[in-house]
């Protein structure tokens, strides 16, 4: 009697309302599952009109669409003899629900709701739909009339509910509810289920592929049996990159781990697993046992279909695995660059066009993109037709084959140093060094002309002429003749990436790349519709700390010394005129704090969720050793003024890289007001209060405070 079963889950690279790119990979996907010899095909979380579909999950268009996606589905003859899972939006009782489409050869087996809906932080899923909160039960859902004249059927079951196969039983749960404390995998694995299977669209966060893998082998080592993970993988429309990490585990173990970045659309794992290891695991575990004799019963949709062999005494089994985990900065060179060739294929531009000023943020920036071509040259080796077809139709040559990455760079990277009369010579030459080494197509350009003649109209029609502050003029002439030079870069930016490639000859426009930090963005360190203003932002969720170690891991992968003086610099604005030709101007000194302090502020305001007095209370003990309640108490007002003056600036904020989970991102993650009491009285006075009275408390030590 068959016992070995070999099971299949995918991470694809779904795009939003791409119903006939996202048809043609759910197909290929359980293809090539057939032909490894799966039985069952596990497909990503809403994969059929991909995940980010946001407002449009309100549309009609988008519910009749994904239904005749299901349609083809059942009617290919790729779909046949395989027990085939896949995501999409449906609508019972006029209720909107997340749902899995659970079907065999033409017949639809169970359409299962989401129970417990994802609306945190980037997610709002409770905007679109509701979760189903009836537990082991199901109703009739009647069929469309395009899905009953395929099936045959009239109404199939819709609810809470498990597939008893011949050989095995199965259970869904989706994204989300493995992250809830009682996850349904728990009662499921109780009620006898051996195979759970979860749907996700969970996107890369730095740092957060281990809590996924912990998560799953954790669900199976309390209750044994096998866990299937499917993820999106990829940018399908917005600031977001999922990030793969497809897993099959058994029993506390890994026997299936998918990559976590790469240019491949489609990406399959199989496992051949043998369920007497899951009932002889459970067996000897009595606790479990006891808790299962008395579990409730989950409804179970019977099967006619095995998902073994009768005759598997001599097939293989998959053997446990050792999960392999990227460092933060293996991450920060691969997420980033994968984002970037999506988002540069699917909005069909020829190239993307960087200010690079020769400091470390906008030389990160350049690395990426470079990454971007290491990986593009990778995938083409290994061949990979899809990502070759892409760049083709990018550098628009039909013949061409990349090969080498500096090429590739040369092509789709121009970087533009736009100089003023208050660069360095240092700054100019760190820039032209990196732009030889990746081989972009470098631009310098002196700013000078713009400014003097758009300060000149000003002069002309006020008849004051502004002075920097270093030749005796105000803070406030200071700061506006800071912004006029920022404000002239984004202009030209966008005006070389409009017609650069047209002065070349060549077909074609630049995307705009920014490369304003999370710390400056959450600070506001940075001129409104300045070259902070850009089409797209690789480095806009990731700290300044985090980027100077990947900026020196790209000095080694890379092979990229010039990177060296890069990171030997202060980092500057170069806004302000040169002290006897040196630069006297540094961002840390303007900004009155360090980056590495700017991290603790962000982490404490958006995940520890503080305020300026609870931030404070926490910072006394934090930091104790290092500075007086006075000064501690000095710093938190000095960030939440500069912080609140400056939340303006966020609402117009490039659309960035989501890596950092204290983004000061105002579209969707990061939702503030921007018009504040920037002297925060009440809050203050609280602060005040405490200094005052842990002053007349000294000399006892401060080490008792909390």
């Amino acid at each position: 009697m068959g016992r070995k079963v070999t099971v299949a889950t995918c991470a694809l690279n779904q795009w939003a309302l791409d119903f006939e790119g996202n048809l043609q990979r759910i197909l290929k996907s359980i293809e090539i599952a057939k032909n490894r010899g799966a039985r069952y095909r596990l497909g990503p979380e809403l994969e059929i009109c991909g995940y980010g579909c946001w407002d449009h999950y309100y549309e009609s268009d988008t519910l009749l669409h994904s239904f005749q996606v299901l349609a083809a589905l059942l009617e290919s003859p790729v779909t046949q003899d395989i027990i085939c899972d896949v995501g999409m939006p449906v609508v019972h009782r006029n209720v909107r629900y997340n749902c899995r489409v659970i079907f065999l050869s033409r017949k639809i087996l169970l359409i299962r709701p989401k129970m417990a809906l994802a609306n945190e932080a980037n997610y709002h899923e409770l905007r679109w739909f509701t979760p189903w909160s009836r537990s082991r039960h199901t109703e009739e859902y009647f069929l469309p009339r395009m899905i009953r004249d395929l099936t045959k059927q009239e109404t199939v079951p819709f609810g809470d509910a498990v597939l008893a196969t011949w050989d095995t039983c199965i259970g869904s749960e989706i994204c989300e509810e493995l992250w809830t404390p009682h996850s349904p995998h728990i009662d499921m694995g109780l009620d006898g289920v051996e195979i759970v299977t979860n749907a996700s669209s969970s996107h890369h966060v730095l740092r957060k592929a281990n809590t996924r893998v912990d998560l799953v082998t954790m669900a199976t080592t309390k209750n044994g049996g096998i866990y299937l993970l499917a993820n999106q993988k990829g940018c399908d429309g917005d600031r977001l990159y999922y990030d793969g990490c497809a897993m099959i585990a058994m029993n506390g173990s890994i026997f299936a781990q998918g990559s976590q970045f790469s240019l491949d659309d489609v990406e399959v794992l199989t496992a051949t697993l043998d369920l007497e290891d899951v009932r002889s695991y459970r067996a000897e575990i009595s606790s479990r046992n006891l808790a299962a004799s008395r579990a409730s019963p989950y409804p179970r949709v019977k099967v006619d279909f095995a998902l073994s062999c009768h005759e598997d005494l001599l097939a293989p089994v998959s053997e446990p695995i050792e999960w392999k985990y990227h460092s933060p900065e293996e991450e920060i060179s691969l997420g980033p660059a994968c984002w970037l060739w999506d988002f540069l294929r699917r909005s069909q531009q020829a190239g993307f066009l960087l200010p690079l000023s020769g400091g470390v943020d906008s030389a990160a920036t350049a690395c990426l993109v470079y990454s971007m071509c290491c990986q593009v040259c990778e995938a083409v080796r290994s061949g990979n037709q899809e990502v070759l077809a892409d760049v083709r139709t990018i550098v628009n040559q039909s013949s061409y084959t990349p090969q080498d990455p500096r090429d590739l760079c040369g092509r789709i990277l121009t970087t533009c140093y736009m100089a003023s009369e208050n660069s360095s010579q240092e700054t100019c030459s760190r820039a032209r060094e990196l732009a030889q080494q990746i081989g972009s197509h470098h631009i310098s350009l002196s700013i000078d002309p713009a400014v003097k003649a758009v300060m000149g109209i000003f002069s002309l029609v006020t008849g004051k002429s502004p002075l920097f502050a270093a030749h005796g003029g105000s803070s406030r002439e200071n700061l506006a003749l800071q912004n006029v030079q920022a404000r002239i870069r984004m202009v030209l930016t966008y005006l070389f990436a409009q017609l650069s490639l047209w002065s070349r000859g060549v077909h074609g426009r630049l995307l705009v790349l920014g490369s304003a930090n999370v710390d400056e963005s959450l600070l506001g360190y940075l001129t409104k519709y300045d070259c902070s203003s850009a089409d797209i932002n690789p480095i806009g969720g990731i700290s300044k700390m985090d980027l100077r170690a990947f900026v020196h891991f790209c000095t080694g992968r890379f092979q990229l010394p010039a990177l060296q003086s890069i990171l030997s610099a202060p980092p500057t604005a170069e806004l302000e005129p040169l002290a006897d030709g040196q630069v006297s101007q540094t961002d840390e000194e303007d900004m009155g704090m360090t980056y590495a302090e700017l991290s603790v502020y962000g982490r404490l305001r958006k995940v520890a969720k503080m305020g300026p007095y609870s931030m404070f209370c926490k910072l006394l003990g934090m930091w104790r050793h290092m500075w007086t309640p006075r000064q501690v108490a000095d710093k938190v007002k000095r960030f939440f003024s500069k912080y609140s003056i400056n939340r303006h600036k966020m609402t117009t904020l490039t659309p960035g890289y989501h890596a950092e989970n204290y983004s000061p991102d105002d579209n969707r993650f990061d939702l503030r007001p921007f018009l504040y009491n920037t002297g925060w009285p009440w809050q203050f006075r609280c602060i005040e209060n405490q200094v005052l009275q842990l002053e007349r408390a000294e000399p006892q030590s401060l080490d008792g405070v909390d």
